[in-house]
């Protein structure tokens, strides 16, 4: 069976601190922006409570490139090779096939991929496959403190249960 690499998010652990965003941001030397979102339970990233008084929630939620098993980018983009997927279910974009069409953008449920503000291409979450290839895991899971994030073999985790 072959691997399908995600990120499982415990909301119960995440405290809403964006280390995974900056993380992100950095090891991927992202200039505007973060390939990485945490939203609040009311969909923004604002710190707002829901409810009212003395009943207040907040609660976060993960937001970012699924790295879909079927990811309708990849069927989306006219381009010839842009967008794949490698044999453990990372989602890439080769940025040099992108012609920048944003059909991908448009077809991602997730509102996942960027478009460079520079030369118009296509970015997202590579999900740190660099360091992936490298036995390390996702700088966004090793810098949250919390231990909110994790990366899983999903396939894998549907099999065992």
């Amino acid at each position: 069976m072959a691997k399908q690499y995600g990120l499982v998010f415990e909301a119960k652990r995440c405290i809403g601190c964006r280390t995974c965003v900056i993380a992100c941001k950095v090891e991927n030397q992202i200039e505007v922006g973060s390939w990485m979102r945490v939203l609040n339970n009311r969909g923004t990233t604002t710190d707002m409570p829901v409810g009212q008084y003395p009943r207040l929630s907040l609660s976060w939620k993960l937001s970012g490139c699924m790295h879909c098993k079927n990811p309708p980018c990849l069927d989306a983009c006219p381009a010839e090779g842009a967008i794949y997927k490698r044999t453990d279910g990372i989602v890439l974009i080769d940025r040099e096939k992108c012609t920048g069409c944003q059909a991908c953008g448009d077809a991602c449920p997730y509102d996942a991929i960027r478009f460079n503000p520079d030369d118009g291409r296509a970015e997202k979450c590579t999900l740190c496959s660099h360091r992936i290839d490298q036995g390390l895991e996702p700088f966004c899971v090793k810098e949250c403190i919390w231990g909110a994030i994790r990366l899983a073999d999903i396939e894998g985790a549907k099999n065992d249960t």
